[in-house]
């Protein structure tokens, strides 16, 4: 299934689920953003933008992927630096990303631009300790993903 919104194409791989909306602009006269949430698990229809009520039904081998669009004027400053989707390691990954601590989960947020848009990359595993094996995952799914200017 491929999902496309605002100029971002996800090729889902088999087993993802994932669901894009455009958020409120940010001020009078601002175009809303994108927030799209991946996961490998079913995704309810009401969830925080960082996960709040899906992480919390991630099993051991489950990913949650929240796409966070900043305002375009963002992507100049050093925060976002980075350029490209980020490439994930099991390195990147610690409890203490996390704002609750959740059994074994692990987190990782990157923060890039791509196509000078703005983004955070906030990655919620379902277990530290396979790490490894969840950054492979949240890897094949960066990998079908392309961001596209802003029309």
């Amino acid at each position: 299934m491929i999902l496309e919104h605002a100029g971002v194409v996800v090729d889902l791989p088999a087993g993802w689920e994932a669901r894009a909306r455009t958020q409120p602009p940010s001020a009078p006269g601002r175009t809303g953003n994108l927030l799209l949430h991946a996961a490998t698990v079913p995704l309810p229809a009401s969830r925080g933008d960082f996960g709040s009520g899906v992480v919390e039904t991630l099993g051991p081998d489950d990913v949650f992927v929240s796409l966070f669009e900043y305002d375009p004027q963002d992507a100049a400053k050093a925060l976002f630096a980075e350029r490209g989707l980020p490439v994930v390691r099991p390195a990147d990954f610690s409890k203490a990303v996390l704002r609750r601590t959740q059994l074994d989960h692990s987190g990782a947020q990157f923060f890039f631009q791509a196509a000078g848009r703005a983004f955070c990359l906030h990655v919620v595993l379902g277990s530290h300790s396979r790490r490894a094996a969840g950054a492979t995952t949240v890897g094949r799914l960066l990998a079908a993903t392309t961001v596209k200017e802003r029309a």
